[in-house]
């Protein structure tokens, strides 16, 4: 797809820090999540575009509640004044990245106004949620009659259909945390992370009191690599883990996106192409293979093409049955770099604008020359999957 000065521009990402439910992040609501990151990009806009400038809307995915529209209260929350709206995005696990794509679509219509889209999710203050009293964990995915599997079923049925092992999701799963480690202690999150008071970094990487005689320097992440054998599976016969699987999680993520006629020189993330499909719900977690090859055809690009993927790591059955499927090896360097969801943690509405926040400071932040080539993509509850392709502008 040829380029346009009428092609959406992200010239800012951020995102907070990943709390696992239940921990640091445990009385902190979806609008408390998102009002800093919105207010840190429309900052880091005033400084890229030279000043600042009316922002149109806000769009945030979200999954778990609680409803009301949270991107509308979060817009509030972040002091944009009562004329700035707010839309949610439901697309389950690729809310997120949903978002900035139905964001980034009104941008392209002709707005020059920028816009703030992303993610937002809080699991530990979602709400129960009942029908005459029951309580049920999610919502249906597809209609009676059609295979509905819980996640964690899909990935072990996932693995069983590709032949996955269980030593090779847990060598995957392992590989993650140690990139993730590596990138810490290199600052790698540094720029685009949004302290809360909280916390100020990926509660999964940080330190956890470990027994003095592991060392005193144990992480949660260390720990977990370090018993992955341990973990048993979580099916009968099967091959996924609590140890090969995400955590659950609070987080948010955003982007600032902008007509590429109005970002001046400020460098960014163009948005080339994009693409949603569907695919068979009994083994959703493959949806995001379909979408990249879509994207990238629309694109013009080929996967040889692309210098960094942000694929969500949900399981690393998924992950692994994603990059089989797209012909990649399980070791691509180019493929959640700095590790992913499986050692960071996985926000479910957030997680794809986490992938975004990922690609803009492994591509845009490190200096990636102009032209050079990142994707993000989510597989999705329900047979689904979302993925695009964004070039490097400066």
């Amino acid at each position: 797809m040829a380029s346009s000065t009428a092609d959406p521009v992200i010239v800012a990402a951020r995102r907070t820090p990943i709390g696992t439910r239940g921990r640091s992040l445990r009385s902190v609501t979806v609008e408390q999540l998102a009002a800093p990151v919105i207010r840190a990009l429309v900052d880091d806009g005033a400084d890229a575009l030279g000043g600042r400038r009316p922002v149109a809307d806000v769009v945030l995915g979200n999954c778990m509640g609680p409803g009301g529209n949270p991107a509308r209260v979060a817009a509030l929350a972040a002091g944009l004044g009562s004329g700035v709206p707010g839309m949610t995005v439901d697309r389950q696990c690729g809310s997120g990245l949903a978002a900035i794509v139905e964001a980034a679509t009104a941008v392209r219509a002709g707005d020059e106004r920028m816009r703030v889209a992303g993610g937002v999710e809080s699991a530990s203050t979602a709400p129960v949620r009942s029908i005459d009293g029951v309580a049920y964990e999610r919502a249906p995915f597809a209609p009676q009659g059609t295979p509905d599997p819980d996640m964690t079923l899909a990935a072990d049925d996932l693995a069983r259909a590709f032949g996955l092992s269980r030593e090779r999701q847990d060598a995957y799963t392992a590989r993650s945390h140690r990139r993730a480690r590596v990138a810490v202690d290199r600052g790698a999150f540094d720029e685009e992370l949004v302290p809360l008071a909280a916390l100020a970094v990926d509660d999964a990487i940080t330190a956890v009191g470990a027994n003095p005689a592991d060392g005193a320097n144990d992480t949660a992440s260390i720990a977990v690599e370090r018993l992955l054998p341990r973990f048993p599976p979580l099916f009968d016969g099967g091959s996924v883990t609590a140890g090969n699987s995400c955590r659950v999680n609070d987080g948010a993520a955003a982007a600032l996106i902008v007509p590429g006629r109005v970002r001046g020189d400020a460098p960014g993330l163009a948005l080339r192409a994009h693409a949603t499909v569907g695919c068979d719900p009994a083994l959703p977690g493959l949806g995001a293979a379909p979408a990249i090859a879509a994207a990238l055809d629309r694109s013009g690009h080929r996967l040889a093409d692309v210098a960094a993927f942000e694929i969500v790591e949900a399981f690393a059955a998924q992950l692994l049955a994603v990059l089989t499927e797209l012909g990649l090896p399980d070791t691509d360097a180019r493929v959640c770099a700095d590790g992913g969801a499986l050692a960071l943690g996985h926000p479910w509405g957030a997680s794809g604008a986490v992938s975004v926040v990922r690609l803009f400071s492994r591509l845009v932040r490190a200096g990636a020359p102009a032209g050079t080539v990142g994707v993000a993509a989510a597989s999705i509850g329900g047979g689904m999957g979302v993925a695009a392709v964004f070039e490097v502008v400066r």
